[in-house]
């Protein structure tokens, strides 16, 4: 059983900066790919960045390239997302997701519960 929990979401100025983490636990979860997707009011989740078991391979949607990075510790089975100059825009639900590839909610399979970031203008 894997189990996934973030931490980090609160609130902040627009152009400020959050930092979101994400444990995985379970057997193997060091060589699960892991992953950040987001959902606005009314909007479906989509995602935001990914990044392979080592760490090596990153993906980013467009509209947070440039201003947020994804990395990981596996020393830790833990991920992380540094988010920079922040946009109202950017205020959603986090969700980490483990144990697949894509950009699509359904390319895997280990979810948390998310954590809430609220940007203000």
């Amino acid at each position: 059983q894997v189990h996934v929990v973030e931490s980090g979401g609160g609130l902040v100025q627009a152009g400020g900066s959050l930092r979101l983490s994400c444990v995985a636990s379970g057997p193997t979860v060091s060589s699960y790919s892991m992953a950040w997707f987001r959902r606005a009011p009314g909007k479906e989740r989509e995602f935001v960045a990914a990044i392979n078991w080592s760490g090596g391979m990153t993906s980013y949607a467009d509209s947070v390239k440039g201003r947020f990075t994804i990395s990981r510790d596996n020393t830790k089975n833990t991920a992380h997302l540094q988010m920079n100059s922040l946009k109202p825009e950017d205020t959603a639900v986090y969700y980490c997701a483990a144990g697949g590839w894509g950009d699509t909610p359904t390319s895997f399979s280990y979810w948390g519960q998310g954590t809430q970031v609220t940007v203000s203008s």
